[in-house]
C-alpha cells in the first residue's frame, strides 16, 4: 500500500513541478469513456445506435430524443473491488412534440491515498529519502482524494420521425491532492433509423477539442473521439425480442498499442453486445468491450422502475487478476398521461 502510494505521490510531484504549458494529453479524458448504466454496461458499452432512455446524454446526445417520458436514472459501481467509486445520476424530460432537455454527472473518486512526502525527509533535513529505507516516518503520513466530475448538459430534437441530432455541453472538474483543474467541451450526435428496426447512430465527441486547465499551469487538450454504432431489434423471439449492437471507437492519438486495431494513427476500439428481453419483463445481456473485457449483465422492469446490474472480469488468470466491477442502476420512467411528450 504505501508503495503504491508513493508512486501516485512522484505522479504528483511531477506535475507540480511542470511549467505552464499545453499539450494534446493522450488519456486526459479517459475517465470519461467508462461507461454509464448497468444495461449499456452488461452490453459492452455498445450504445451508441441503442441510446433509448435516459442515458443517452451519455453514450449519444440525439437518442435523448427517443423519449415520451421523463426519466431518472442513478448508478453505482465500485471499480476493482472496493478501491474506486463511481457515481452517476441523471435526468431528461421530453419538450413539446421534438425535442428533449438532459442533465447528467458522475463522479469517480478513490479516497484515502497516503501522502508520503513529508514523511519521505530524513531526520537532518538533507532530503528525500528512498522509500525503501526504514527511516520513514509513518507518524507524517496523511491522507488526499482524487476526484473526477463531470456534468453534461444535453439537447435533443427530431429533425423528422426517422432522423434526431443532439449536443452536450460538458463541464469538467479534476482534483489531486492540493492541485486541481476545470475544463469545458462539446459533443455533437445523430441518431437514424433507414429502415424498420435497423437504427444507426454517431457521435463526436470532444469536436472542438476539450481543455483541461489545471491549477499548476498545465492545459491538456482532450483531441476528439469518433463513436459509430448500430443495433437490430428482432422481435417475435422467444417470447421477447433479441437485440444485437455493434459500436465502434474511432481516436486519432496514436494510440497503438493500446488498441485493438491501428491505421498509423488512427486507432480503432469494438463494443459488441447482445440484449435478450422476455416479454419486456426480464432482460439478459452479454457484450465484449474496448479494454477486451467479457460483460455480463440482467435487468428487471417493474412498473415505472427499471433494474440493472453488470459484471467485468478484467483477467482469467487469478494470480494477477484485478478484483471484479460490479454496476447496478437504477431507471425511474413517469410514465403517466400527464408527462407524455405531446402531439401523441
Amino acid at each position: 500500500m504505501i508503495k503504491r502510494a508513493f508512486f501516485l505521490v512522484l505522479i504528483l510531484l511531477s506535475i507540480s513541478n511542470l511549467n505552464a504549458q499545453t499539450v494534446i494529453a493522450k488519456y486526459a479524458g479517459e475517465f470519461m469513456a467508462l461507461g454509464v448504466g448497468g444495461r449499456a454496461i452488461g452490453m459492452g458499452g455498445a450504445f451508441t445506435g441503442i441510446a433509448n432512455d435516459v442515458t443517452a446524454g451519455y453514450y449519444n446526445p440525439a437518442g435523448l430524443a427517443n423519449l415520451n417520458y421523463p426519466q431518472i436514472a442513478l448508478m453505482h459501481a465500485e471499480q476493482f473491488g472496493s478501491l474506486v467509486n463511481y457515481d452517476y445520476g441523471a435526468v431528461a424530460i421530453p419538450y413539446d412534440t421534438d425535442m428533449s432537455f438532459g442533465i447528467s454527472a458522475f463522479r469517480i473518486g478513490i479516497d484515502g491515498i497516503h501522502d508520503t512526502r513529508k514523511a519521505l525527509y530524513d531526520a537532518n533535513g538533507d532530503g528525500i529519502i528512498d522509500i525503501r529505507d526504514d527511516r520513514l516516518d509513518y507518524s507524517k503520513i496523511t491522507e488526499f482524494s482524487n476526484q473526477d466530475w463531470a456534468f453534461y448538459l444535453t439537447f435533443a430534437k427530431r429533425y423528422s420521425e426517422n432522423f434526431y441530432w443532439g449536443v452536450n455541453a460538458k463541464i469538467i472538474r479534476r482534483s489531486i491532492a492540493e492541485e486541481s483543474a476545470t475544463g469545458i467541451g462539446f459533443d455533437v450526435g445523430a441518431f437514424y433509423s433507414p429502415i424498420e428496426n435497423l437504427f444507426l447512430g454517431a457521435n463526436l465527441q470532444d469536436v472542438t477539442t476539450t481543455l483541461i486547465a489545471w491549477s499548476t499551469g498545465r492545459n491538456e487538450l482532450v483531441s476528439p473521439t469518433l463513436k459509430i454504432g448500430s443495433s437490430y431489434l428482432l422481435t417475435e423471439f422467444l417470447g421477447g425480442y433479441i437485440m444485437p449492437a455493434l459500436d465502434f471507437d474511432i481516436r486519432f492519438e496514436n494510440r497503438r498499442f493500446a488498441s485493438q486495431f491501428n491505421l498509423g494513427p488512427v486507432s480503432f476500439d469494438m463494443h459488441a453486445g447482445l440484449e435478450y428481453s422476455f416479454r419486456n419483463l426480464i432482460y439478459v445481456r452479454g457484450g465484449y468491450n474496448d479494454v477486451k473485457q467479457f460483460t455480463i449483465g440482467a435487468g428487471v422492469k417493474l412498473p415505472k422502475l427499471n433494474i440493472d446490474y453488470s459484471f467485468a472480469r478484467f483477467s482469467q488468470s487469478e494470480i494477477e487478476r484485478l478484483p471484479d466491477s460490479h454496476r447496478i442502476s437504477i431507471i425511474l420512467t413517469l410514465e403517466e398521461p400527464r408527462f407524455l411528450r405531446k402531439g401523441l
